[in-house]
């Protein structure tokens, strides 16, 4: 690998200094928590890729799909100056991400460069 291209990994912090993405995966088992951060990992030392670990939902907007045995769960992130900012993370109920997600991920990105 080259460690050269590491990018570092933050969660965003809302206002209040709570950390959503960090928040959902304490709330995971031991095992799904182990296969988001391999999946993380992978991210950070390989970017950029794409599926199908990796998808562009929008410009700024990508999401580490991880495969879990009984659920789905998606982190919405963006990069920032060689920065990953894991931005907002759900367990997926359906096919479609929900419109409800995307546009908590896009108010975080905003607030982020807003406060840049």
């Amino acid at each position: 690998m080259d460690f050269e291209k590491r990018l570092v990994v933050r969660f965003y912090k809302t206002e209040l200094g709570k950390e959503p993405v960090r928040d959902l995966l304490q709330k995971l088992d031991k095992q799904a928590k182990k296969i988001i951060g391999e999946d993380i990992k992978t991210v950070q030392y390989g970017w950029p890729l794409g599926m199908p670990l990796v998808r562009k939902l929008e410009a700024g907007l990508w999401e580490v799909r991880s495969n879990l045995e009984n659920k789905i769960v998606r982190i919405i992130f963006t990069v920032i100056n060689k920065t990953i900012i894991l931005l907002h993370g759900f367990i997926k109920k359906s096919t479609k991400i929900p419109k409800t997600d995307i546009e908590l991920a896009r108010k975080r990105l905003s607030d982020l460069r807003r406060n840049k």
